[in-house]
Order: structure tokens, then C-alpha cells, then sequence
């Protein structure tokens, strides 16, 4: 092989068959455990599954990034064109010799290849659902048809056209050598990817319960949809810190750096289309930039918790939604623990760790509420408050 060549698709067969032995057995149980249920119910049991699978291989990218395992593999698909780093110890080990604290290791090398093979088990899934449903729709056109409500197409082939994007932004991520706008894309695109799941997830069980969304007032509804929006920029922005390694820019709290306004170069901070730790014209990045990253995404934090408190608070009041807004509640507080703690304690991986998850958690739960609820109308917004709302 060409040790210059960044992509090498020799091992991409290999890669595909480890993802689908993989999912081979999730799916076989998920289908068993419903064969005697509705298209409806298989499709929301095995979207759940496919949800869990990805909220996981997203903690997996995390570790992934904060073991500097991104580039154990410097190559895409393959490690050094193989299929996984056994064949690859030759070359591995010439790297690690000539680079003993550089970024590729055996170690380093199979967390980065575990991360491909999860995600092609989960590229796999969604492409049974998006056919699976496909399936289903057709048989739902026939005449003779009688049960569960008309299922959509739609979702699940957006979901798989998603699924191919975040796989090429995670070629980008190694061959771009971890450019920073390139993971952070990459980041953002595996919650759009728990986003587009959870609304699939909740589309097929209300077909099989012939469920409605609730009625939500438009004051609340409208909250509940800027307070989405808050979390996706702040989803961002911590993107952007952990990418450009500026959690320790700022090691106190409430402060930073002894100040409450510390010396910051925004200019150069969010510049956004730039190599790891420098400008775009190649000089070093100020500590001032990273300490500007920080603080933006710390002050936006403050935002956030009180719009999502304000929300589960809101929402406490509909006996449907209850769960939801105690998910909201919890997870909100999650944030601010693992959060403090990144900071005071270091950047621990535990802590880091459980922030990209409730972050990502948050979104599911967010993207959840916001498939079962609706904006009343105002035809009936006055009267029918007190109709939709059940107090306890």
C-alpha cells in the first residue's frame, strides 16, 4: 500500500461484513421477540434498538476523541488498507517508533477501527428499517388492508441519506487530520442522527397506538421549540470547546482566570475554517481565542438551563408529558455536575464522557416531546386549555 494514500478501499468489504455480523444478532432478537406483532410495532421496537445503538457509538466517537484515538488509523476505510490493525502491526509499530506520544498505537488503532465497525453495524440497521418500512408501506396500500395507521417512507430514507453524510464526515475527521470545523460537523450530524431516529421511534408507536400528539398552548409550544434551538447552538459550541481543546482555558468557576471578563480574542476563537491549533493563516492560535471559546460556551450554558428548568417546569402540568419534563429536569442538572466537573476536576473522561452523552440525551428527550405534542390552534386555544392539560 501506499503509506501516502489516505483512502483506501481495499478492506471496505471486510469493514461492511464486520457491521452487518454485527447487527446481525440485535436484529434477529428484535424480530423474534415481535414477529407476532404489527409492522407498526416491529418497525418502533427495532428503531429503539437502532436509537440505543447510536446513542452509544456517539459516547464510542466521544472516547474516541478524548483518548486521541481519532487518528489510530491515519487512513479510511481500513487501518494502513487493512481491515483491522492485526494486519496492520507492522506499520503501527513503525509509527509508534518513530512517533512514541504521537496519535497512532495498537491501542489507540483498534479503538479507532471498533468506532468504524459499530458504525457500520448501525449504518446497517437503518438501512433494514428504511426498507423494512419501505415493505410495509406497500403492503398498507393494498386494498385489503385493515389496522394500523399509514405508516411513512419518508422519515426512515431521510434517516438513511443522513447516515451516509455522517459516515463521510467521519472519513473527513481522519483524512483532514481532525480539523476542527470537520468534527464538529461530524459531532452535530450524530445528534441530528439520534434526533431523526427518536421522531421515527415515535411515529410508528403512535401508528400502533392510533395516538395523537397532545395540544400544547402556543406560548408553551413556541418555548418548547426555541429551547431546541438554544440546545443545538450550545451542542455547538461545546463541540467547538472539546474539538479545539479549550476546556482547561478556564479552570474556576464562577471566574475565569481570576476574572469575571477575561482577556478574550473572539476574532481568532471562532474562526471557524482553520487547521487544529492555529489561524488560517498558520500562525498559533492565542490562549485568548481558546479562553473566548470557553467562556461563549459557558455563558450560553447559563441560557440553557434555565430555558430547559423553565421548560420541564412548563411541562410538569401535562400528565402526558410528565415523563419527559422529569427527563429534562434530571439530565439539565447531569449537565451542570459534569460540567463543573470538567472543569474543576481537570477534564476527567468520566465527566466528559457523561456531558456529550447528556447533551445527546437531551436532544432524544427534546425531539421526543416535540413529536408528541402540537400547537393548539388558535381557534381553540382559549377553551380547550384546561381540556388539554391534566393536572395532578
Amino acid at each position: 500500500m501506499d503509506t501516502n494514500s489516505l483512502y483506501d478501499l481495499k478492506p471496505i468489504a471486510w469493514l461492511l461484513a464486520f457491521g452487518v455480523l454485527l447487527a446481525l444478532g440485535p436484529l434477529l432478537w428484535v424480530w423474534r421477540r415481535n414477529a407476532g406483532a404489527g409492522a407498526a410495532r416491529r418497525l418502533h421496537a427495532l428503531t429503539v434498538l437502532t436509537l440505543f445503538l447510536t446513542f452509544d457509538l456517539t459516547l464510542f466517537g466521544a472516547f474516541t476523541r478524548l483518548s486521541d484515538s481519532g487518528l489510530g488509523c491515519p487512513d479510511w476505510p481500513g487501518c494502513y488498507g487493512n481491515a483491522s490493525p492485526v494486519g496492520a502491526r507492522h506499520d503501527i509499530a513503525m509509527a509508534q517508533a518513530a512517533q512514541p506520544t504521537g496519535p497512532v498505537t495498537h491501542s489507540k488503532a483498534w479503538v479507532e477501527m471498533v468506532h468504524r465497525y459499530l458504525a457500520s453495524a448501525v449504518g446497517f440497521l437503518i438501512l433494514v428499517l428504511a426498507i423494512a418500512t419501505l415493505v410495509a408501506r406497500r403492503r398498507q396500500r393494498r386494498p385489503d388492508h385493515r389496522g394500523e395507521r399509514a405508516l411513512s417512507a419518508w422519515w426512515p430514507a431521510a434517516t438513511l441519506v443522513w447516515v451516509c453524510l455522517q459516515g463521510a464526515f467521519g472519513a473527513l475527521t481522519v483524512t483532514w487530520k481532525l480539523f476542527p470545523a470537520i468534527v464538529t460537523l461530524h459531532l452535530l450530524g450524530a445528534v441530528v442522527l439520534l434526533a431523526l431516529l427518536c421522531i421515527q421511534a415515535v411515529r410508528y408507536q403512535q401508528a400502533a397506538l392510533q395516538r395523537l400528539p397532545i395540544a400544547l398552548p402556543d406560548a408553551l409550544r413556541t418555548l418548547l421549540v426555541v429551547t431546541t434551538v438554544l440546545l443545538g447552538v450550545q451542542i455547538a459550541l461545546g463541540g467547538w470547546v472539546s474539538t479545539n481543546y479549550a476546556v482547561l482555558a478556564c479552570t474556576q468557576f464562577p471566574t475565569c482566570q481570576d476574572s469575571w471578563w477575561p482577556p478574550m480574542n473572539f476574532a481568532q476563537g471562532f474562526e471557524i475554517w482553520r487547521h487544529l491549533g492555529e489561524t488560517s493563516a498558520g500562525t498559533p492560535i492565542d490562549f485568548s481565542a481558546l479562553t473566548a471559546i470557553h467562556y461563549v460556551h459557558r455563558l450560553m450554558a447559563y441560557l440553557v438551563f434555565a430555558a430547559i428548568g423553565l421548560l420541564a417546569w412548563r411541562l410538569h402540568r401535562f400528565t402526558a408529558l410528565r415523563a419527559q419534563s422529569r427527563w429534562l429536569a434530571g439530565l439539565a442538572l447531569l449537565q451542570l455536575a459534569t460540567g463543573l466537573g470538567n472543569v474543576l476536576l481537570d477534564w476527567p473522561l468520566l465527566a466528559a464522557l457523561l456531558h456529550t452523552g447528556g447533551a445527546a440525551a437531551l436532544a432524544v428527550v427534546l425531539t421526543w416531546t416535540l413529536c408528541e405534542s402540537r400547537r393548539e390552534s388558535a381557534r381553540t386555544a382559549t377553551g380547550a386549555v384546561r381540556g388539554a392539560e391534566v393536572y395532578s
